[in-house]
């Protein structure tokens, strides 16, 4: 498989695998990786600088940042992980997750897309993203549909899903398409209503409770516009008359109870020009140009100015100018006729684009433009288009929703004194010099350390104790203090945490009660730590024998892997775990799918084999299905997948043994995914492999088959994820 413009997570066990740091040890008189031994920094032991980060941008956008520099956007969409966009020239463009194909571009799951990119060569007028589904109509007003299919939402008569468009029957006068999560709906020119999927709440409008995978009409004539998000639907007539139906228990239906309704309802007599649903509430707006909202409000997304439930539509504010709304979960943002962009609601994650995280409860004016044309409102993402033309996407970003990268080195916050980086999947760690643990980014699991499952978008203090060694896992994270005591917490399904149960935990606890425990590196739902006695053990998911016990059995408490006693360092990351010992030889167990064990065969091995019969191996870092090594002359070898160039060989054949990469002079190197850095003897550093974020630092997106230099950075010190890349630089 090829990558090309976007990265590719490979699923073991049901679970996604994630990145992860070896961290120091201080037997090595050579230092290698993200090891801690003897650095070309003046300061001795380690490098101290400021950090920087390019690649994928995880950072939630608390305020709107424009996706690119295309001028040429008319209309966007935002769906759960994914968004859509038309341009003037009627090209569609998607970009983010794409869980079950949902960006059109014939990719499979699990497969991300950062930037907008184009869907085939179709052209569109208007395109709608849902839960993982998409649908668009075509200008020959012909209906196409792909991504989730479980409750038959695509319309093609089936519960297949599809990774790129494909037509929903032969009519050709569809006018307006909507997706929720498992239902889709849509408006022919003729006045007449169509739906179908998922129908447990009668969100299909039929009278009854029964799925419908091809598109059935709804009784009645005179649709104009059709809104639904979740299983609730509503529906304006060209006589500008409100009918809702579906799922009700919120009052989202706007009829004065919580019953739910099977069929069209009237919602009084008013005369409406729009509506939007949201996940549990609605908001209209009538001809004069009011705002009426009603539903769940538990976080003012109703801009009633409390957080009152209303089962009848109710008032926003006085203002008689507006123009169009939209709603997302729990938020609600509207245009008024002056182009100017509110929102309201929950502020978490940035998805107001109020520049915080604050809920608000009424309407509030977002920045000064006057000229937003359109918007579209998703799970935890809101995406607009400007009157120049320009998109502007806000809100949660971990699937690269937002579109936003940073192909560059860029330096994260001001503090200076960064010396040791723990990158996971989704977030980040870092000692500084005074030995503190600092987190950030997502919190889903806790795995933020904070006492609670709320993102942080810049580094915060774990506590106040003092660390030596962190690793962060898919969602979880293990440090060893500096008393010697390890600590975990965050996810814990698989025992990673170490702690004889599977329940997860917020807040740093400790693992036993031994403190002659050295270093720790956290991977997929697994961990590996060695203690001062230079005994390894493991603990977590062990379904490809990544834990190196002889079985596949998964284990909640740390149990030690053989009984020698001289292992020097370990990596444990994506499924395949490498550690080398105090004579230098290379050890290598778990996952070999693409044979990143290095043992000349594609077997997975329950304990561990020796790589060959070297003793002058030095460092060594598991990427996703590749590995390399430093020697103790300065060679870099690297071997497993290469699809990308991710082994830096000049050309993309798989090796299952080690192979040198050019050069002598290599210093330290660090792994994500399928793209590798390392650092020379003058500091300088070096990236190659899938570049489709920008994680290489070279300013583009294209992928590198050998070393190339990453301009302006000077580093000791380098730490490589999925989609990014960080280091502390400690000179220009």
């Amino acid at each position: 498989m090829r990558w090309r413009g976007r990265a590719f997570v490979v699923a073991v066990a049901g679970l996604l695998v994630a990145a992860a740091v070896v961290l120091p040890t201080t037997q090595a008189v050579f230092s290698a990786g993200t090891d801690t031994g003897a650095t070309l920094s003046s300061r001795g032991d380690f490098a101290v600088g400021p950090l920087y980060k390019w690649g994928l941008n995880t950072t939630p956008q608390q305020s709107p940042s424009q996706v690119g520099r295309n001028t040429t956007w008319s209309r966007a969409t935002a769906g759960s992980g994914h968004s859509c966009a038309v341009r003037t020239d009627y090209s569609l463009w998607c970009w983010g997750t794409s869980s079950s194909g949902e960006l059109g571009l014939g990719i499979g799951a699990s497969e991300y897309v950062v930037g907008p990119t184009r869907v085939g060569s179709g052209n569109y007028s208007q395109v709608s993203a849902g839960s993982a589904t998409t649908c668009a109509i075509r200008t020959t007003s012909t209906l196409w549909c792909w991504g989730r299919n479980s409750s038959g939402q695509l319309g093609l008569g089936d519960t297949a899903s599809r990774t790129v468009p494909v037509q929903v029957g032969s009519a050709g006068d569809w006018t307006r398409v909507a997706t929720g999560d498992t239902s889709t709906c849509g408006v022919r020119s003729g006045g007449t209503l169509w739906c179908w999927g998922d129908n447990t709440y009668g969100q299909l409008g039929l009278g009854d409770a029964t799925r419908r995978t091809s598109p059935v009409q709804v009784p009645g004539t005179g649709w104009a516009g059709v809104s639904l998000n979740g299983t609730s639907v509503c529906a304006v007539t060209t006589a500008g008359a409100l009918w809702c139906w579906g799922s009700n228990g919120s009052g989202q239906l706007g009829l004065g109870d919580t019953a739910d309704r099977s069929a069209p309802v009237q919602v009084g007599s008013a005369t409406w020009s729009s509506v939007s649903a949201g996940s549990q509430h609605t908001c209209g707006v009538r001809s004069g140009g009011t705002l009426w909202c009603w539903g769940l409000n538990t976080s003012g997304q109703l801009g009633l100015g409390d957080t009152t439930a209303r089962s009848s539509p109710v008032q926003a504010g006085t203002g008689t100018d507006w123009s169009t709304v939209a709603l997302g979960n729990a938020d609600s943002c509207g245009v008024r006729t002056d182009g100017g962009l509110w929102c309201w609601g929950s502020g978490a994650r940035g998805m107001l684009g109020t520049g915080d995280t604050t809920n608000r409860t009424a309407p509030t004016r977002i920045g000064s433009a006057t000229d937003w044309s359109s918007i579209g409102a998703g799970v935890q993402h809101t995406c607009g288009v400007r009157g120049d033309g320009t998109l502007w996407c806000w809100g949660y970003g971990f699937s690269g929703q937002l579109g936003k990268t940073l192909a560059a080195p860029s330096q994260v916050g001001s503090v200076t004194s960064w010396q040791r980086l723990a990158p996971g999947r989704l977030n980040l760690c870092g000692l500084r010099e005074d030995s503190t643990l600092w987190c950030a980014d997502y919190n889903g699991w806790g795995q933020l350390g904070q006492g609670d499952y709320l993102v942080r978008s810049a580094l915060t203090q774990v506590g106040t104790a003092a660390w030596r060694s962190v690793g962060i896992g898919q969602y979880h994270v293990c440090g060893v203090r500096s008393d010697g005591s390890l600590w975990c917490w965050g996810e814990n399904s698989n025992g990673e945490a170490g702690f004889g149960n599977t329940a997860n935990y917020v807040s740093p606890r400790q693992v036993g009660t031994d403190t002659n425990w050295a270093t720790v590196s956290a991977g997929l739902a697994y961990t590996c730590a060695t203690r001062t006695d230079g005994s390894l053990w493991c603990w977590g998911l062990n379904s490809t024998g990544q834990l190196g016990l002889g079985d596949t059995n998964d284990r909640t408490v740390p149990v030690q892997v053989g009984t020698d006693t001289t292992w020097r360092r370990v990596n444990s990351v994506y499924g395949a775990s490498c550690g080398i010992r105090a004579d230098s030889s290379l050890w290598c167990w778990g996952w070999n799918l693409r044979g990143e064990l290095g043992l000349g065969d594609t077997t997975n091995r329950t304990a561990p084999v020796q790589v060959g019969t070297d003793t002058d191996w030095a460092d060594v870092q598991t990427g996703g299905v590749h590995t390399c090594a430093l020697k103790t002359d300065h060679t870099l070898w690297c071997w497993g997948a290469n699809d990308n160039g991710q082994l830096g060989l000049n050309d993309s054949t798989q090796r299952t043994a080690p192979t040198q990469v050019a050069g002598t002079a290599w210093y330290s190197l660090s792994l994500g995914y399928a793209h590798t850095c390392a650092i020379q003897a003058d500091t300088s550093l070096w990236c190659w492999g899938f570049n489709g974020t920008g994680q290489l630092g070279l300013s583009d997106t294209t992928d590198r088959a050998v070393p190339t230099q990453v301009p302006g950075v000077r580093t000791a010190y380098v730490a490589a994820t999925w989609f990014s890349t960080y280091a502390t630089q400690f000179t220009s």
